[in-house]
Order: structure tokens, then sequence, then C-alpha cells
């Protein structure tokens, strides 16, 4: 197991046994020490079970990002209720680390199997991670970030395009 999957399946299992925060590993290895965005998901029996991420980084090191949203995906997912400890065993996680998002000029940039893709308007902002199952055009990819985010067809939208590096 990667350890940036073993921490936040330490993470989800210690808050929701205790509600205590780990802490982050003492000697922390030179990937968990960068600062980048961080997405947790959480899956039971294939199917979603929690999923939520920073698209950029909100705390000291990525161990930190992961500990939170790790915590995050497990609890406070409106999609669903928090994970109980009975369901602990049945869970399996997945971290994303982010690039820096990068602005572009128009969809033709987008590839929804490789990029992920920020939609932005006004205030609003709406993210989609690459590579999800059942997403598979551009137009697709846009329309869902967009709707999270709230923003309806024909506003006027900025696009952000970035890269994950997915462990599982």
């Amino acid at each position: 197991m990667h350890p940036f999957v073993k921490l936040a399946k330490e993470t989800v299992e210690q808050y929701v046994r205790t509600k205590q925060i780990i802490s982050p590993p003492a000697d922390l290895p030179t990937e968990m020490n960068e600062k980048a965005g961080v997405f947790v998901s959480i899956k039971k029996k294939g199917q979603l079970r929690g999923c939520i991420g920073t698209f950029s980084s909100t705390t000291n090191n990525t161990a930190c990002e992961i500990i939170q949203n790790a915590i995050s995906a497990a609890t406070q997912d409106p999609r669903f209720q928090p994970v109980g400890s009975k369901e602990l065993d049945e869970l399996e996680y997945s971290v994303d680390v982010l690039t820096e998002p990068e602005k572009i000029q128009s969809k033709s940039y987008l590839d929804p199997k490789k990029y992920g893709v920020i939609v932005k308007s006004g205030e609003r902002r709406g993210l989609l991670l690459p590579d999800l199952e059942g997403v598979d055009t551009i137009d697709e990819q846009v329309s869902i970030a967009s709707t999270k985010a709230g923003i309806f067809l024909g506003e006027p939208i900025e696009l952000y395009r970035f890269e994950v590096k997915r462990y599982w």
C-alpha cells in the first residue's frame, strides 16, 4: 500500500473509532513534505462512499492535506452519511495529488482521461478529477464541473486544467 493511501486509511480508522486526529509521520518522506492539492476518495464494494479534496494546498504539506481531506471524505461529503466503524474493513482508498492548475483558452486543451478541469465563473468554481468512469467527453467533463459549481449553460466561464497522480 502506498504511504499516501496508508495515511488516509489510518486517519479515517482512527478518527471514526476515537474522534482523534492522527499526527503526520515524524520523518516525512520528501513527497509528503511538499505542498499540493489532494483528493481522498473512499469506496465500498466498488461504489463511491466519499470524496473530498482541495485543488491547491491549504495546509503545511501533503501529509496534512491527506489527513484533513481523509476525515472530510469520511464525515463531511454531503452525498453520504458519515462512515461508521462497522464498515471500516470494507473500505478502499485512493489519493489523488494534483499539479498546479493551469488556465487554458478553450475546451480543446482538455482530455477527460488525462486532465482534470476547474470551471470558474465569478466566485463559483467546480472541479472534476480526470479519468472518471462514465465521463468520456470534454463536454461531459465541463458540464459536470459546471453543475457542481451552480454555473448555468451560457454563462461566461474560465477553464483550468490539471493532472493528477493517483495512488491506490
